[in-house]
This record gives structure tokens, sequence and C-alpha cells, in this order.
């Protein structure tokens, strides 16, 4: 078998071919993926240094979002430059070794986005449900303690997907139709029985985002019941406006995320191949490039903060 020790059935390498079917249109695909790369890189590393200058910025929301910046920025760094490496110059192997490490990055940092998104819901409950003791209950140590077992956990649930998929033969060839190495597309490539990696990925999905999904529920019942329980109008808008930037968050990274899962797995023979692997793209890439913008422009402190920056430069400047 070329490419591989014939003697473990282990490659030395796999090929990861694009977007299967698209191969003329490599370029232009390339495009928007590297115009969103860039705004997520701009966009985040911006956050995470004006989130650490500001001052009137170091509160538990903004460490939250500084966590989920740095989460993202990472996440869409693991990917997107071998991905435009296959687009722009077709340089498609990727050592064995290479691809597991890339798999367990993409999907231990796709799992640690959600669990911060979770975090992020936990603190405007605090915020909103109990204003008083805010600064109390989400002190330093706390955050860095609920921050720190997000990681763990994404850490133990994803680190399996390496041994399983490092303990199937390859016998059936190298090569991947996909941008970048997912759990269960280099598992296909396998002639072994990837069942338990099937199980597994499917029980660590529903895991975390199941346990995600209803904390971020949970939140918001208690969140909106305390909302509508104030008597001024002006405070139950100011109450939703700090609201609505995680929202957003929330929606732009989990209704790809949920099409990815479902499609993949249960509509493999009625949406095209290409459409799964455009859209497991966008997955990874569309929170990145949209959060900074979202946060940006919906809250309030991010914006003067920003205004303070940019003022700040031209007043030093001249």
């Amino acid at each position: 078998m070329s490419g591989a020790n014939s003697s473990s059935l282990t490659p030395e390498f796999f090929i990861l071919n694009g977007v299967p079917g698209l191969e003329d249109a490599h370029v232009w695909i390339s495009l928007p993926f590297c115009f969103m790369y860039m705004i997520a890189v701009v966009g985040n590393c911006g956050l995470i240094y004006l989130i650490g200058h500001e001052e009137a910025l170091h509160r538990p929301m903004f460490y939250f979002l500084a966590l989920l910046s740095f989460t993202d920025v990472t996440l869409c760094t693991t990917t997107v430059p071998n991905m435009l490496c296959i687009f722009w110059f077709n340089f498609k192997k990727i050592g064995f070794n290479s691809c597991l490490v890339q798999m367990f990055f993409v999907h231990m940092f796709t799992a640690t986005e959600s669990g911060v998104l979770m975090l992020m819901a936990l603190d405007r409950y605090v915020a909103i449900c109990y204003p008083l003791r805010y600064a109390t209950i989400l002190t330093n140590p706390v955050i860095a303690k609920a921050c720190l077992a997000t990681l763990l956990r994404s850490v133990m649930l994803i680190f399996p997907f390496t041994l399983l998929t490092k303990r199937l033969p390859y016998c059936r060839g190298t090569i991947i139709p996909h941008t970048y190495c997912d759990h269960m597309s280099v598992a296909k490539v396998s002639c072994g029985n990837a069942k338990a990696n099937a199980i597994y990925g499917l029980m660590v999905a529903l895991l975390i985002g199941v346990f995600d999904i209803c904390c971020i529920s949970v939140s918001y019942t208690m969140i909106l019941r305390a909302v509508v329980s104030l008597s001024s109008a002006d405070a139950r808008h100011k109450a939703f406006s700090t609201c609505t930037s995680h929202i957003c968050a929330i929606v732009i990274t989990y209704v790809p995320a949920l099409f990815t899962l479902f499609t993949h797995r249960f509509g493999g023979h009625t949406i095209p191949h290409h459409v799964h692997i455009i859209v497991a793209n966008l997955y990874l890439l569309l929170p990145p490039t949209m959060n900074p913008i979202v946060y940006g422009v919906k809250t309030k402190q991010i914006r003067e903060s920003i205004i303070k920056f940019l003022v700040g430069d031209k007043m030093g400047f001249t």
C-alpha cells in the first residue's frame, strides 16, 4: 500500500482532498475563507488585547469573552492555513501523527468553545438574578477554576478520539475527502470496524452539547423570569441588552454545529458531500469571524473602550 507500513497497516501520511467535486473551484472557494480567517485573527486578537489593556473590562464577563476569543482564533488556526495550502498550492499530504494532532485540537477546541458559552450564560444569570452578589460569587479564583474545569473536560473527553483512531487498520487507501482531519472522516478511511468511534463520537457530542445547551436554557429561563418581574421598562431593556451579544454567539455557534452533526450522521445520502465539507468549514470559521463583530457592535463597554483606545492613540500620535 502506497505510503503505508504493510506490517502495521498504519499509513505514513494521509491525502486531504479538499472539497470533492469542486476541485476546479478551490481557488474561488478559498477567497471568502481567507477573508473570514483574517477578520477572525485580527478581531479576536484585538479583543484579547483590549480586554487585557483596558481596566474597565477587567470583569468576569470579559474574562470569559477573552477565553472565547482565544479558543476561537486557535480553533480556526488549526485548520484554515492548512486548508488554504490545499486550495492554493495543492499541498494535500499530512503525516499520520500530524493528522491525529490536528483532529484532537479541532474537536478539543470546539468542545471548549461550547463550554465557554455555557459559562458565559451562567455569568449573565448571576449578573442579572444576583447583581449585589455578582462580584463576591464570580471572583477571580472561581473564574480560573471554572475555565480550567471546562478545558480539562474537553481534553479528557476528546483524547480517546486519537486512541480509537490510531488503533484502526488503514488498508483502503490514504485519501480523506475533507479539508482537515475530522474524527469520523479519518475513521471512515479505515478498513477496520469503526463502530466504537461512531458510538463514542456521538456520545461525546450529546454529553457536551446536551449538557451545555441545558445549562444555557435553564440560565436564560431564570434570566427571563427575573427580567419580566422588573417593574421598570428601562431596567428590563437594559437587562436584556446585556444578553443580546451572548445570544447571537450561541446561535452562530450551535446552528451550524447541529446542522453538521445531524446531516453527517443521518443525511449522508440526501445532502451532497461537498455541502457537508463547506458547512463543516463554516462551522469552524463562522463563530470566530462573527463573535468579535457581534460583541464589538452590541456591547457598550467594548465600543467605548475601542473609541477610547483609538482616540487615545491619535492624541498620543499628534
